[in-house]
């Protein structure tokens, strides 16, 4: 059969370089099915319904405070070591058209549990919606992009490998779902210390939540427990923060009665 060669759009390379890092990592998916409905009903009563990736972030981010091998990443710079940061930083990967291609970017959110649900749907919809060309994290890594693949690929080994960068420029945790497709992901690949990636959520709030991790930076007992408290922290805290919001007008007027006579 003939074809055609396809070349390697900008955004395709970051990706292909983004799977040779992770691909080296020795990562393990662990799985927990989380009941959601009272998140569920919470978001349903607000006038303006929060994205669910939002509501995980935050989630993530609120937990990990509480685990703080979460917070952790392996590197090698000096030597291969531990390196806990203080607070989280999400890695989100987004589905953007450029140039007629759908492209993946990726957009750093700094110390989410800090944030409100509010200011965290704001910097998400920036992340879907802003041209991107007034997003600067694509900027940067578009202009890596066409970069001769050693040398971004060399760029790339040191920010992961050095502390003082990799929390800005990739976060302490990653997320990266289309649950709206009605599509979940297994094992997405990415060199994060903990990926989280959630299914398709049931009207009743079943959900299946992931969190594919580093193993050489935690266990999956300690991720079985974080799961179990990421669960709870979205049933209790997150629902506190979703009754907190406008809530849509719920009106008790009865029907006009029928005047006999």
């Amino acid at each position: 059969m003939r074809g055609r060669a396809v070349r390697l759009s900008v955004a395709r390379r970051l990706v292909i370089d983004l799977l040779h890092f992770g691909a080296a990592i020795p990562t393990v998916p662990v799985q927990r099915r989380m009941s959601l409905g009272p998140v569920v009903a919470a978001r349903a009563a607000c006038r303006q319904k929060p994205r669910w990736t939002a509501l995980f972030i935050k989630a993530y981010a609120l937990m990990a405070r509480e685990f703080p091998a979460l917070r952790q990443v392996y590197v090698k710079i000096p030597w291969p070591h531990l390196y806990e940061y203080s607070e989280s930083h999400a890695y989100v990967v987004v589905e953007r058209d450029y140039q007629g291609e759908p492209c993946l970017f990726s957009t750093v959110i700094e110390d989410p549990a800090a944030r409100s649900l509010k200011e965290l749907g704001n910097v998400l919809h920036r992340a879907w919606a802003a041209p991107i060309e007034e997003v600067e994290e694509y900027g940067l890594e578009l202009a890596l992009g066409r970069f001769p693949r050693p040398l971004r690929r060399l760029l790339m080994w040191l920010v992961l490998n050095t502390a003082a960068w990799r929390a800005n420029f990739y976060g302490t945790f990653g997320l990266s779902v289309y649950s709206a497709l009605e599509a979940e992901s297994l094992h997405p690949i990415m060199p994060m210390t903990g990926s989280l990636n959630y299914g398709v959520i049931g009207d009743d709030g079943a959900v299946n939540v992931r969190i594919i991790y580093d193993h050489r930076v935690l266990d999956g007992a300690t991720v079985a427990r974080a799961l179990a408290r990421l669960e709870a922290i979205l049933n209790t805290t997150i629902v506190e923060e979703l009754k907190s919001l406008p809530q849509k007008r719920v009106t008790n007027e009865q029907p006009p009665r029928r005047l006999l006579g």
